[in-house]
């Protein structure tokens, strides 16, 4: 399978990395330094477009890769305010739009023991909860995808829970998100609820890009011969 890569950072240089072990073929590096090579990439040279930017270029990149109709799986955090638009653009030019905050097989099966735990805890009033990311101080957007994912989880299971805030002390309808920047940490998430007489918590650590990097490579793999809005969910079967 050719691949082609938008965005050649560290994350891009361990998929490349990854991509080229599983047999596939780097088709194009597309980062700052040449990024009018971007024209190139067509249905015709890349089979599948791995989009790992940065939050001021994704939105420009999806948009291009949607419009020539491209199979492109996207990592890029936020930018997600313009997400209906790619999407729309992928539905109208036969495309394939694979996104996830997070493309950790780990944290995906996180995100799915966090709306678990989420509905048992509905009507438990006497819990207060809260959410806290540390990742690396190269990461532009705070907070970050993932820990935005586990919100939603969050108001998806609790009644009353409509809306997060980070940085700041949630109203009783908000799911708090605290974010830290430290050294290179790839990323850390936990959700704890707490009462007055103990504290349920479940956490996520990562211990390198590894993790990210392969499940981004799997999902390109398994998006290769298909079309439309694509997700981790399907992927995974849940």
């Amino acid at each position: 399978m050719k691949i082609a890569l938008l965005g050649y950072g560290k994350m891009g240089k361990v998929i490349e990395q990854i991509a080229l072990d599983r047999g596939h073929e780097i088709s194009f590096k597309i980062d700052v330094a040449n990024k009018e090579d971007r024209e190139k990439i067509s249905t015709e040279n890349t089979d599948v477009v791995i989009e790992f930017s940065a939050p001021s270029s994704a939105y420009d990149n999806l948009k291009y890769c949607m419009s020539k109709g491209l199979k492109t799986v996207s990592g890029t955090t936020g930018w997600l305010d313009k997400r209906a638009e790619i999407e729309e653009l992928c539905k109208a030019n036969d495309a394939a739009f694979f996104y996830a905050s997070n493309y950790s097989i780990g944290v995906n099966l996180f995100f799915q023991l966090n709306k678990q735990l989420a509905k048992l805890m509905n009507g438990q009033n006497q819990y207060e909860v809260s959410t806290n990311e540390i990742h690396h101080t190269e990461k532009l957007d705070s907070p970050s995808g993932t820990a935005i994912t586990l919100a939603e989880g969050i108001m998806e299971g609790i009644e009353g829970k409509d809306t997060w805030v980070n940085q700041a002390i949630a109203k009783e309808n908000e799911v708090p998100i605290w974010s830290s920047r430290e050294g290179t940490v790839p990323g850390t998430h936990s959700i704890k609820y707490i009462s007055g007489v103990d504290e349920i918590e479940i956490r996520h650590e990562a211990k390198s890009r590894q993790g990210f990097a392969l499940g981004a490579v799997i999902a390109a793999e398994w998006a290769a011969d298909k079309k439309g809005i694509l997700s981790m969910d399907q992927m995974l079967g849940f």
